[in-house]
């Protein structure tokens, strides 16, 4: 289930890519099928990191053209020179971490002048309806601390200097099924209808029929539950003369 469309974020032979918070590498293994990208995945949990390398030879049959490997790390202190990367992913993040200001600058840090970069986060107002119906939702260990309002974001990214070329929204069909989860949140085991929502939501990840991918497309840019913001990172700060 991808978030970040690489339609707008494309690669090409000999690009390096840093997925920071990949997870267990859903984004860092779909670069990992391009010529010639160079994949680096950057979490801090080590067993989603394990799951994530288990799927490195599963990937084969799709014959991946690049590389990919899978590190620990701290996105407050990532373990890279400056200019590394010409493609930077981080994807629902964010909302996790205390000082997410000091990430998107150790973002910048490590992305080339040039170089690309993702971000999505949970959209503001259905995330806060899941904050309403379950305290846990966001009170657990590693759950999520803040609402992102989308604007403030743009505004806090492009304070950096990056210029933003394109937005949208992600996964609107799995936004009832998070409301479902909050309202009966802890209940084992889950309600019938939690778990007739979660085989529709497989069916349409594995399927892909033409009505609920409809569906999510219409309803993605209002109630998608991710927000995906896309940023250049200019060859020249902004306020400097090029010669």
């Amino acid at each position: 289930m991808l978030t970040v469309d690489f339609d707008y974020l494309p690669l090409a032979p000999g690009d390096r890519l840093l997925d920071l918070g990949c997870g267990e590498g859903r984004h860092a293994l779909t670069a990992y099928l391009q010529a010639g990208v160079e994949v680096y995945g950057v979490d801090l949990s080590a067993e989603d990191l394990g799951t994530a390398s288990s799927r490195i030879d599963d990937m084969a049959d799709y014959q991946p053209q690049g590389s990919v490997q899978f590190l620990r790390g701290n996105a407050l202190q990532l373990p890279f020179a400056d200019a590394t990367f010409d493609r930077v992913i981080c994807s629902e993040v964010l909302e996790h971490i205390p000082d997410y200001l000091a990430v998107l600058a150790e973002i910048d840090r490590v992305l080339k002048p040039g170089g690309k970069l993702c971000v999505s986060v949970p959209r503001a107002w259905p995330e806060y309806v899941c904050w309403r119906l379950s305290w846990d939702y966001h009170n657990t260990p590693g759950g999520h601390i803040r609402i992102f309002n989308g604007t403030h974001l743009r505004r806090e990214i492009e304070r950096l200097g990056l210029d933003h070329y394109h937005s949208h929204g992600a996964h609107a069909l799995h936004v009832p099924y998070w409301w479902l989860k909050c309202l009966f949140w802890g209940q084992d085991p889950e309600p019938w209808l939690i778990q007739q929502y979660h085989r529709l939501l497989v069916w349409d990840l594995l399927e892909a029929p033409r009505l609920t991918r409809t569906l999510d497309r219409l309803l993605n840019p209002w109630m998608g539950k991710s927000i995906v913001q896309y940023y250049d990172k200019p060859m020249t700060p902004h306020g400097e003369c090029r010669l």
